[in-house]
């Protein structure tokens, strides 16, 4: 048994609770090794105390899930058999608590759980797993490494074919295309691509707009590789761009120059936020800032932790997170740099490598 799965048993034995239901996939994953998109079937991996663990997967499925995890314990369902039947004849005779991931199960999914299962009491294991996802391995960092390889090589392809004329959408599409060439599952997220006054919408989406002379050209694109996530923004000029968009663009690269400064253990989480955002308000440009430094990046492109400035949670050796300042002025632009990080016993491992002075394209 492998020590995340240690950990979840140690987690129901300091807590008291019976047995511990695991529905998400990618946790499935996390702890066994098995990978796979149920869709609308059941997938469960059932944790009771003093016993094996036990996987339910769909009949379709087992091949694969005895190959990739090795356990003792796997059962199948057809599609004509109540998957909480099957999981009922695999727990203990009698359930006080049942373990769950409130965060996951639908209101349905929950409505058939209780009615199979009947638990006393129902309570989330969010928070162990949580903790445990926030510190990567080195398997891990590895993957992460390895996709953001992937995104900055993306990165480099879409550049190359921007010009004036070429609008936005033509771009997301080169970017995807070559996410899928170059060896990545596919984008992590919506992958952005917003040119001239457009870049100043933090969340805008892409469009026919073309690119401009004069433009500021903001790329923000990530790749799932090997199960783990990227995440990178750069902004370019597109030929001569204004006094203004350059003293902004020197202001968000100090920002997120002296934020990745900061990483070390031990220090809050939010002071790395502040360490950016004062870099920011020196420059005249506070207003503009107006969302957190970062996220947490792994399996999902959002996890924990949250980045932001009322985060007094400590930074921990293996922690991966984003650092991403940004000033969006309407009516000139936006700037935005992030970097993907992971701290380390002495400070910090940037992951992405894609220069950041301020590039002339077009």
């Amino acid at each position: 048994m492998n020590s995340r799965l240690h950990n979840l048993y140690a987690h129901l034995d300091s807590h008291k609770i019976d047995s511990l239901l695991i529905t998400s996939p990618k946790h499935v994953y996390y702890l066994t090794g098995f990978a796979t998109n149920p869709h609308e079937r059941f997938l469960g991996l059932l944790l009771s105390r003093g016993e094996e663990p036990a996987l339910l997967v769909p009949a379709l499925d087992y091949e694969a899930a005895a190959a990739a995890t090795g356990m003792a314990r796997i059962h199948t369902h057809s599609d004509t058999e109540n998957a909480y039947d099957v999981l009922r004849k695999l727990m203990p005779s009698s359930i006080h608590t049942l373990g769950v991931e409130k965060d996951h199960l639908s209101v349905m999914r929950f409505e058939a759980l209780s009615a199979a299962i009947g638990a006393d009491a129902y309570v989330d294991v969010g928070s162990p797993l949580r903790d445990m996802r926030a510190v990567k391995s080195s398997k891990e960092i590895s993957r992460m490494r390895h996709a953001a390889r992937i995104v900055e090589d993306v990165l480099r392809e879409g550049v190359a074919r921007a010009k004036p004329g070429v609008t936005e959408i033509e771009l997301v599409a080169e970017l995807e295309y070559q996410m899928k060439k170059l060896g990545a599952q596919g984008p992590s997220f919506d992958t952005m691509v917003l040119a001239g006054a457009k870049s100043a919408l933090p969340h805008g989406k892409p469009d026919a707009t073309p690119i401009r002379e004069g433009d500021l050209l903001l790329f923000d694109l990530g790749v799932f590789a090997d199960g783990y996530a990227s995440d990178i923004t750069r902004t370019f000029a597109v030929g001569d761009v204004s006094d203004e968009a350059k003293r902004i663009y020197a202001a968000v690269l100090e920002a997120n120059q002296r934020a990745i400064e900061a990483i070390r253990p031990g220090v809050s989480l939010g002071s790395l936020d502040r360490a950016a955002r004062a870099a920011i308000e020196a420059a005249g440009y506070g207003p503009y800032f107006m969302h957190r430094l970062g996220h947490g990046l792994g399996m999902d492109i959002h996890e924990y932790p949250s980045v932001h400035g009322l985060n007094e949670d400590p930074v921990r050796a293996g922690m991966a997170f984003t650092v991403e300042p940004g000033v969006y002025v309407p009516g000139i632009g936006g700037v935005r740099i992030e970097d993907d990080v992971v701290a380390t016993e002495d400070g910090v491992d940037v992951l992405t490598r894609f220069p950041k002075e301020l590039t002339v394209i077009g």
